[in-house]
């Protein structure tokens, strides 16, 4: 169970360094903007459904994220000095070891710091200057060691993020080859994993330029400059990549902080207008314990829709999860076994998750495309990281060589959903019991049976749920070969 225990320590891991970050930024948005927009920050973080599958991913975008935490704590944080710096250097981590794209988020924090000097004295002029070659001489170094971080592991000069820069912007194919999705496609994602949220973050620029301009006093004490540039990131982020044809759901996930943040200023901004005593305002005359009533109703909705997605999300799919654990029961493997996956390939969650020993193949299913390579196994120091897999090409194109035949599985993980229709390179294995023995038998959402509601989060499998709106299961196997 060594393996398996690494896979979860690593994810624990990751879950507290992420928490680590937020909570920087909770304190720096506690100090400088308001304690309500900090504690409001800090509830959309710990509930929201996008935050919990995004904390603990080993993605680049997640560990980019992290960062973006980082450095817009950094900016945020005025006291004893600006820290451009300081800001720039976590981006460029975030930047160069995680996403380069992330680097896209510092652009309104830069503009505002330029417009601040351009407006300032000349001396404050000249300390913008060194605060800029600063932060070079910071990504400077970061560039360094990650290039000779890259020649190491490739054994020949490389700087990877510039590849990956030039792949997706320049390149003659670019990613539109795995899939497009139209414009609204994050609205919707974003609709799912942040709900009311999300909605909140998208009012909050008009918010903000109407608490300015309509209001006599500010909801924060931050001046409107440095609020509308608090709240930019998120609607740079999410412009860029809305316009970008290939979308992912893990692409937005740097931008969940300036999300969260986005939302709790609006919430703020309405809370504040709520509370007004004033009675100039028509919000005066509603009674306080009814719209104390509305805000209570408003937060228990947001709980309500946070537990209803991240529980339906937990028991929809948890079974790439949990399939392999009989593999690791005694007697069960054996190291050299080979364990294959046909049209469930995209779910493997990890080789962790096997026995030593036991390895992971596909065999050929429906789908067309470059399956992934395996890294090599030698003697040789990070031969991994350096030999490149035969076969791998950047079009996409299907290698023959990827797969192995079905004669050579111990073990297969399959499923059979009640929308499947069995074809000759998909055929239902577990049906075919004269070859295979079922070993493990989850639970899994037919999605394509169920209706709206029950995609959209937990519906209880109860009698009292009316029948089109119940969840349609199918299995998820693992799957033992029969001896002859």
């Amino acid at each position: 169970m060594a393996h398996k225990a690494q896979f979860y320590v690593l994810r624990g891991v990751l879950a507290v360094a992420c928490a680590a970050c937020e909570t920087r930024l909770f304190t720096k948005i506690n100090h400088v903007l308001n304690p309500r927009v900090a504690i409001i920050y800090m509830m959309i973080t710990a509930t929201s459904p996008g935050f919990f599958h995004a904390s603990i991913s080993y993605l680049p975008s997640s560990f980019a994220m992290y960062f973006v935490m980082l450095s817009m704590a950094a900016f945020m944080d005025w006291r004893g000095g600006l820290r451009t710096a300081q800001g720039i250097f976590w981006m460029a981590i975030g930047a160069c070891f995680g996403w380069p794209f992330a680097g896209a988020m510092i652009i309104p924090f830069l503009v505002e710091e330029v417009l601040l000097g351009a407006l300032t004295e000349w001396e404050d002029r000249i300390n913008l200057l060194f605060r800029l070659l600063d932060a070079a001489a910071r990504c400077l170094a970061i560039v360094v060691a990650q290039v000779a971080i890259d020649t190491i592991a490739y054994r020949k000069l490389a700087f990877v993020p510039l590849n990956i820069v030039w792949y997706n912007i320049f390149g003659s194919n670019g990613p539109d080859l795995y899939g497009v999705e139209p414009w609204n496609f994050y609205l919707k994602n974003l609709a799912l994993n942040f709900h009311v949220w999300a909605g909140l973050a998208l009012l909050s620029m008009p918010l903000l330029l109407a608490q300015h301009f309509l209001r006599t006093k500010g909801a924060t004490k931050a001046s409107s400059l440095r609020g509308v540039a608090y709240l930019a990131p998120f609607y740079l982020w999410l412009a860029i990549f809305s316009l970008q044809p290939h979308k992912e759901e893990r692409f937005m996930y740097p931008a969940y902080p300036a999300l969260a943040l986005n939302a709790a200023v609006a919430f703020h901004i309405i809370l504040a207008n709520l509370g007004s005593t004033d009675s100039k305002d028509l919000i005066s005359k509603i009674p306080v314990h009814l719209r104390l009533l509305a805000i209570v109703s408003f937060v228990a909705v947001s709980f309500g829709l946070s537990a209803f997605r991240t529980v339906g999300t937990i028991t929809a799919y948890g079974a790439p999860l949990d399939v392999y654990t009989p593999l690791h029961d005694k007697g069960m493997s054996n190291e050299g076994d080979t364990l294959c996956l046909g049209k469930e390939w995209y779910r493997f969650p990890s080789h962790y998750l096997l026995p030593k020993g036991v390895h992971a193949k596909f065999i050929k299913s429906e789908f067309s495309g470059l399956m992934p390579g395996e890294f090599a196994e030698s003697r040789e120091t990070w031969a991994g990281t350096w030999k490149v897999p035969s076969g791998m090409n950047d079009e996409n194109r299907e290698d023959l060589g990827k797969y192995t035949d079905i004669n050579n599985c111990d073990f297969l993980v399959d499923s059979d959903l009640p929308s499947t229709v069995a074809t000759t390179l998909e055929p239902n294995y577990i049906q075919d019991e004269a070859n295979w023995e079922k070993i493990e038998c989850l639970p899994f959402l037919d999605a394509a049976s169920t209706a709206v509601l029950g995609r959209l989060g937990w519906v209880p499998d109860s009698p009292l749920v009316p029948t089109e709106h119940r969840r349609v299961w199918g299995d998820y196997c693992l799957l033992k070969r029969r001896k002859s």
